[in-house]
């Protein structure tokens, strides 16, 4: 059993900046793909970046390519950040970090282990 937990939401500007983190109970970059998603009010969740286990390679929704960054501390092998930058309101969700027996993917259903989500507020 995997326990995510994540850190970092909070209240920002648009135009603004977060990180957040990710923590997982185990090492588990050598077994796992890493994503993240997020669930804005009154909508589906949907996926925001995946990143593999080597950390090599990462994916990354339309919507927030170019703005956010998704990161792996591979000293630790237990920790996954999402770096969010040139927030908008329409960033405003609960976001939740996850883990994949593949190696990368950006299917919600490809994943096992999932966080209770942090919630970032953008506002304008």
């Amino acid at each position: 059993q995997v326990q995510l937990v994540e850190s970092g939401g909070g209240l920002v500007q648009a135009g603004g900046s977060l990180r957040l983190s990710c923590a997982a109970s185990v090492r588990t970059f050598s077994d796992y793909g890493m994503g993240w998603f997020r669930q804005p009010p009154g909508k589906e969740r949907e996926f925001v970046a995946a990143i593999s286990w080597s950390g090599g390679s990462s994916y990354y929704a339309d919507s927030v390519k170019g703005r956010f960054t998704i990161s792996s501390d591979n000293a630790a092998k237990n920790l996954v950040y999402l770096q969010m930058d040139s927030l908008s309101p329409e960033d405003t969700a609960v976001y939740y970090c996850a883990a994949t027996r593949s190696y990368i993917s950006n299917l919600s259903n490809e994943y096992v282990y999932w966080g209770r989500g942090t919630q970032v507020t953008v506002s304008s």
